[in-house]
């Protein structure tokens, strides 16, 4: 097998083994570049979030610094498991957002008051499509997770090598190559363009 055959083989199999990927990254961009549209399609007067429970509760928050291990230490005491996040938007509350591709759940925790809000995320599909397209990373604890976080890289990789063996093949077809400079070209000035005025 010759150099070039390899480099069309690899193309080839790369795009088809990419394809759940590019779909994916490809349609979920759609919600995230028209959020207000898709907003008010799913603006039906149902509630967003709903309350699964609150109750009196009480632990000592960080005035700074990593509020993870807070977080934990809440979602534990309260039987609440899965990938998570929290932050501190105000001095009088500590949020902790836990999260899948399909749900979406919020502890709220009201350090003054000393009361804890837990709240579950009415299910939308672009929600979804976004959760998966901005998901990655490695800090939580679970395989699965870091398993994800792994095949991300393997994919942005992937897309990488596909897109070299594309230009490859564009070089090595004489009869193509006037056409390729103009969409390189095109693809590039308007990247620039963005680059420079964004």
């Amino acid at each position: 097998m010759t150099f070039h055959l390899l480099t069309r083989r690899i193309h080839l199999y790369l795009g088809l083994s990419l394809l759940p990927w590019f779909f994916l990254y490809g349609v979920s961009s759609i919600p995230f570049s028209h959020a207000p549209y898709f907003q008010k399609l799913h603006d039906d007067g149902a509630p967003q979030w709903t309350v699964r429970f609150e109750k009196p509760y009480e632990i000592q928050v960080p005035k700074e610094g990593d509020m993870r291990a807070t977080g934990a230490r809440i979602l534990a005491d309260n039987g609440l498991k899965g990938s998570f996040g929290t932050y501190r938007p105000n001095e009088k509350m500590l949020e902790t957002y836990l999260f899948t591709f399909w749900t979406a759940t919020r502890v709220r925790y009201f350090t003054e008051e000393k009361r804890l809000l837990v709240e579950d995320r009415r299910s939308r599909w672009d929600q979804v499509l976004t959760g998966m397209h901005a998901r990655g990373g490695f800090e939580q604890d679970s395989i699965l997770s870091d398993a994800w976080g792994i095949f991300v890289d393997v994919v942005c990789l992937g897309m990488i090598l596909w897109i070299a063996s594309g230009i490859y093949m564009w070089w090595h077809i004489g009869s193509t190559r006037a056409w390729g400079w103009l969409a390189l070209g095109g693809g590039l000035a308007a990247f620039a363009v963005f680059l420079a005025a964004l």
